[in-house]
């Protein structure tokens, strides 16, 4: 006979039979109260229903499943019995809280009922029994309140409204004053106005109302505020939420009672301090919802000493139980102290890194401070010595730390202190009443500024002392100018891998996409939202920690760096092995990315330089619309000393670190003018008509340009565009090396596809640069490589390599090349090929997280086939894939020397790097990476012995259909 499924795990009195590291089955809480009972703190006894038999409620058709209802009988019985109470009886009646518990934290999405067991007879029951009938009623009151909207679907607002009327009445501000003959006539117009609402009495019986409450639990589970929870969060995995029921401790009995929140430290700045709030003569439910203003802990500690004593001990007790800051509930029933839950609490950017910092180098008590608290018998003897030293290594503590925590470090955010500052409890309206609409927030931090259509308008506007945000369908590198002055952009397509996000992101600027309620007009300068109309000049503001949008102008804050920040990101880099370089097109650029740890230039993109001023863009567009190689070559003299000096502002900014320039990559139409007063300006001042301007628009045009001439491409056509950014490059080299500074130039040639090809541009640019040298009469060492960025490229890496001095995986177009997928385009239908409810065919988006197991062997075989062919190439990553943790992590296994990512993902890198390491057992044992790359070779040899294999074969049959 199968053994029947375990349902309910009960604990309490000194015993329980659930552990910590159950949290996927009891849910956080449910695990945290059992291992609290287990360690002997002061905990109210109870049970916890699992996460399977919420599942299993759901797959039944929301009916309990088979033996659950026993299983809490029995544990209400043992309940009973323990505590010498019954459940619902007039004598001495057992009341329950009935709360959520998921694995991971939801705070505020799920359900909870408090005082449950309460009836006409039980409520009278417990005024006797405590003599205190204000007490009881005001329990009874507040059960019937949540029972009614928790459980039966009631409006929170109508009932609260008859208790303000009731105060209003009574001339009281406060619900504690209400006295017991007055809440008692509010209990039965509460329950007379349910039975109108709902057509049946409130429940008198106490096993109906459990019943309903652990199925209002279940229910809150797929509830929307929860659903969308967990989708912005990315919780997923999990199969329900766990319910606890737990007998019922009161804050409300008087001033010798209270309920509290608090945390082992401070979760703003991370400080060694004990912090929270206390209300007294209240329920924890006051607490959260601001009823009465709660006081800080001082006051319990002045009020009450020897309960905030044994609080001291309980906090040191479970932060070094659990080797994290602590999220805490208690409560105080008439002078004896219970508590309620712990958790890891959530906490500031900024704390994060103090708190992590200090637990590894500092103990939480002093050790006088820790023999008072055994003197007094609050804290156990055998916790004395835990709790006088450091609780993590720095391993530990680089593991605490995680890319959101670094990436919220360095962005502007919605200062929420001014807003309450300004709208009291009203801030939360006064968002709602504001917010145009959501998007994708592609990257974090918060922007404030006019609202502004094209990009042209944005640098106007901002030389004129404007602060901007720009709004577009879409960007383009035409709009980089634009994008570099404003405050933060807002497109209407596109998703995180979007050029908008991409270039925003290099940046730091905040920028939120894919906000598809926007229609904007380029024409008329405005934008309909939902109806509303949103001219240029009005104030917009965008909150990327979650993508909204607003027509207001909010309050911003710059979070400060701690140092403690410093400290750990040191401890980084000694144990990582992997490089960090960035991605940087500007001597600004450059130095915010050394600031950031980059070790060198990983990517410098040539053509955003084109855009900075007019000047610029006639020039690259006179050379663009030249119908002569020598109308070209003068159109490409005017750019080389612009080219020139912004190598050299990069190159002086690198400081010796060696910087890896892109040549020319994007197809020539983009470089074009779009409309007829851009046409006319370009007319102006190259003597090409009009229509020749137009009619070369026409010829370069591609349908697919993504594939089409751009990249390498360009300069087999057109070798003169080579030769004089390779001037541009080694002169500005030798410039540099003329005030006595080192420089490491690296020239890169993208996109390519062949060997030959490679070969050809690879002589030409050594032949300029080594003419260059000469005439200069110095030695510059340099070297020449190619981006690995398609499919046949790392099929042909032995014989690339030959030609090349090293590889950079360009795993955008990779991506899109190797998996038939638009960067700009798929962002339509790939979140449901990750969504795991809808399709769930990927885990991550392959634009945002490297593709490992599809586009993962083309890198593998690049490596293995590219070191075959040349021992020792330098290898490297520079797509965005660069700054991505699991990706860095990747790169690191498959042996690449570097990473290559924006500025601000370049500390991200870093710790992602050390965790590799860390991961593979710490630094001084041998690298996964070999065994991968051993891996990446054998696969690399199959498959050439495949390619060698199919191409004998098509010359054999070739061969013999010839003859």
């Amino acid at each position: 006979m199968a053994k029947a499924t375990k349902w309910v795990y009960f604990f309490g009195f000194g015993k329980a039979e659930g552990k910590a590291h159950q949290k996927m089955l009891l849910g956080g809480k449910g695990a945290g109260l059992a291992e609290m009972t287990n360690i002997g703190l002061p905990v109210p006894a109870g049970f916890t229903i699992t996460t399977e038999a919420c599942d299993a409620f759901y797959r039944s058709g929301s009916h309990w499943p088979t033996g659950l209802d026993k299983q809490i009988r029995e544990a209400i019985s043992k309940l009973e019995k323990k505590s010498r109470k019954k459940f619902g009886d007039d004598k001495n009646p057992l009341l329950l809280s009935v709360r959520s518990g998921a694995a991971s934290s939801m705070p505020g999405m799920m359900e909870t009922v408090l005082n449950l067991g309460l009836t006409d007879v039980s409520t009278e029951a417990l005024a006797r029994k405590t003599n205190n009938p204000r007490f009881a009623y005001d329990s009874y009151r507040r059960f019937i309140q949540m029972y009614s909207t928790v459980v039966c679907g009631m409006h929170k607002d109508v009932l609260e409204s008859k208790l303000h009327a009731l105060k209003e009445r009574l001339g009281l501000r406060l619900d504690v004053e209400i006295p017991a003959e007055e809440l008692k006539r509010l209990c039965a117009e509460f329950k007379e106005f349910f039975e109108q609402d709902q057509g049946f009495p409130f429940p008198e019986n106490a096993y109906e109302q459990l019943k309903g409450a652990i199925n209002a639990v279940f229910n809150s589970w797929n509830a929307p505020k929860a659903v969308t929870y967990r989708r912005v969060e990315k919780i997923t995995g999990l199969i329900g939420t766990a319910v606890n029921v737990q007998q019922m401790v009161f804050g409300n009995m008087g001033d010798d009672s209270g309920s509290g929140v608090c945390f082992t430290r401070n979760p703003s700045d991370g400080s060694n301090e004990y912090y929270g709030e206390v209300l007294f003569n209240a329920q924890g439910e006051d607490v959260v919802a601001g009823i009465r203003n709660p006081l800080h802990l001082d006051e319990l500690k002045r009020l009450m000493p020897d309960i905030y004593d044994q609080l001291l001990a309980v906090r040191a007790i479970l932060e070094t139980h659990y080797k994290d800051m602590q999220d805490l509930e208690f409560t105080i029933e008439q002078g004896t102290l219970y508590m309620l839950q712990t958790r890891n609490g959530k906490r500031s950017p900024r704390a994060v890194f103090k708190i992590a910092y200090d637990q590894a180098t500092l103990p939480m008590l002093t050790k006088k401070e820790a023999a008072r608290l055994v003197a007094k018998r609050y804290l156990p003897l055998r916790y004395s010595a835990v709790v006088t030293k450091p609780v993590l290594t720095k391993e530990e503590a680089i593991e605490r730390v995680n890319a959101k925590d670094i990436e919220r470090l360095f962005y502007p955010e919605i200062d929420t202190e001014a807003l309450d500052e300004a709208h009291g409890e009203g801030v939360e309206r006064f968002l709602n009443d504001h917010r145009l609409g959501m998007g994708i927030n592609a990257v974090p931090g918060a922007a404030v500024g006019r609202a502004v259509f094209d990009a042209e308008r944005a640098e106007e506007r901002a030389a004129a002392g404007d602060k901007v945000v720009l709004i577009r369908r879409e960007t383009s590198p035409d709009d980089v100018g634009g994008m570099s002055v404003a405050q933060g952009i807002l497109t209407a397509t596109g998703g995180k891998t979007s050029h908008a996000a991409v270039v925003a992101r290099g940046w730091g600027k905040c920028c939120i996409v894919g906000c598809e309620a926007l229609d904007i007009n380029e024409q008329s300068h405005q934008m309909k939202v939902n109806g509303q109309i949103i001219k240029e000049g009005d104030y917009v503001s965008l909150d990327g920690s979650d993508g909204s949008v607003y027509l207001a102008e909010l309050p911003l804050t710059l979070p400060e760096l701690p140092n403690e920040y410093y400290k750990i990101m040191k401890w980084v880099d000694e144990v990582r092995t992997l490089g960090v370089r960035t991605n940087a097109d500007t001597p600004a650029d450059a130095a915010k990315a050394i600031e950031m740890g980059a070790e060198g230039i990983g990517l410098c993109r040539t053509e955003h330089m084109f855009f900075e001023t007019e000047a610029r863009r006639l020039a690259i567009q006179e050379m663009i619309v030249a119908d002569r190689e020598e109308t070209r070559r003068k159109a490409l003299d005017k750019l080389l000393p612009y080219q020139r000096d912004d190598f050299f502002g990069i190159f002086e900014a690198m400081n010796g670190r060696p910087v890896t320039i892109r040549l020319v990559d994007p197809p020539l139409h983009e470089f074009l003018p779009k409309t007829p007063e851009q046409v006319q300006r370009l007319s102006q001042a190259t003597g090409v008509s009009k229509e020749a301007i137009e009619h070369r628009s026409e010829q370069l045009h591609e349908a697919n340009p993504m594939l089409g001439h751009r990249g390498c491409r360009l300069a087999i056509t057109y070798p003169e565009i080579l030769e004089m950014q390779v001037r541009a490059i080694l002169e500005a080299a030798v410039a540099v090396r003329a005030k006595g500074k080192k420089v490491k130039p690296e020239i890169m040639i993208p996109l390519v596809m062949d060997p030959k090809e490679l070969r050809i541009l690879e002589q030409k640019t050594r032949e300029v640069a080594d003419s260059i040298l000469k005439e200069a009469g110095v030695k510059i060492p340099y070297l020449v490589g190619t981006m690995i960025e398609i499919p046949r490229a790392a099929l042909l890496a032995d014989r690339i390599a030959e030609a090349a001095d090293f590889f950079s995986f360009g795993t955008n177009d990779l991506t899109q090349t190797a998996m038939g997928l638009s960067r700009d385009d798929a962002g339509r239908f790939l979140p449901d090929y990750v969504d795991a409810d809808k399709a769930g065919i990927f885990p991550d988006d392959p634009f945002q997280a490297l593709d490992q197991t599809g586009v993962g062997l083309l890198v593998e075989m690049g490596i293995a086939k590219g070191r075959q062919a040349r021992p020792g190439l330098k290898i490297g990553i520079c797509g965005e894939h660069g700054g991505d943790p699991d990706s860095v992590v990747y790169c690191h296994q498959v042996g690449m020397d570097y990473v290559s990512c924006s500025p601000y993902r370049v500390p991200i890198a870093r710790l992602a790097a050390a965790k590799a390491v860390m991961a593979e057992g710490g630094p001084k044992k041998p690298s996964a990476a070999k065994k991968v790359a051993g891996k990446a070779r054998s696969a690399a040899k199959k498959a050439s012995k495949a390619v060698k294999k199919s191409t004998t074969s098509t010359k054999k049959k070739a061969r013999t259909k010839k003859r």
